[in-house]
């Protein structure tokens, strides 16, 4: 599969918990926090709901 790279770059802080906890477990813990992951349709439907939080690029 082909990978991706993603960076959180606005602050879950005043998001709700859910957000909070998809971010967790996508291993975005820290701003600026960078994680490369498979693209699979578990991961790309997280960072879907993630788009105004985080940055993705092709890896």
């Amino acid at each position: 599969m082909k990978k991706i790279k993603i960076t959180l770059v606005k602050s879950p802080i005043d998001r709700p918990e859910r957000q909070k906890k998809t971010l967790k477990a996508l291993g975005l813990n820290k701003m600026n926090a960078t994680r490369e992951v498979e693209a699979t349709p578990q991961i790309l439907g997280m960072v879907r709901k993630m788009n105004h939080l985080v940055k993705v690029e092709e890896a």
